[in-house]
């Protein structure tokens, strides 16, 4: 099935590629997520639209995305999540905590959905997260997890 993705999809493209994908992932992922939409000769109007916004953004928001990246991995942040006595969590610390804590720090307003844990946060201490801030630019993120 031909879909237009109208957010990045890690792993298989960005806003306003057209990709082809199973039509269960597309049903039930893509679009109840509201990351995609079904491919049609109509919306092929929507990839060039979408397509030439990314473009202008693009450009500026490279320099931009640079130094968001210098500014997020010159030091740890630290996210506060309730803990039991031996240090682990009760639940996990989810990619909205993360921006959360990011922005409590000064930092950017991150979007959740770009950023990526690589396994689930579940323990009190020093972890890594990615946040792909543009095409090319991935920042690594530092995080110090601290029961609160």
């Amino acid at each position: 099935m031909k879909v237009i993705l109208t957010h990045e999809v890690s792993g298989l493209g960005t806003a306003g590629d057209v990709v082809d994908v199973k039509d269960g992932y597309a049903r039930n992922f893509l679009f109840k997520r509201g990351l995609a939409t079904a491919w049609t000769k109509g919306g092929q109007k929507q990839v060039d639209a979408i397509s030439k916004a990314r473009e202008t953004r693009a450009v500026r928001s490279l320099e931009e995305a640079q130094s968001i990246k210098g500014n997020l991995e010159a030091s740890p942040v630290t996210v506060t999540a309730h803990a039991g006595s031996e240090g682990r969590l009760f639940g996990a610390v989810s990619t909205a905590d993360i921006a959360a804590a990011v922005q409590a720090a000064g930092g950017p307003q991150l979007d959740r959905r770009r950023i990526e844990v690589p396994t689930p946060i579940k323990n009190v201490g020093s972890h890594t997260a990615r946040v792909r801030l543009h095409p090319e630019v991935q920042a690594t993120l530092a995080l110090d997890v601290v029961a609160g």
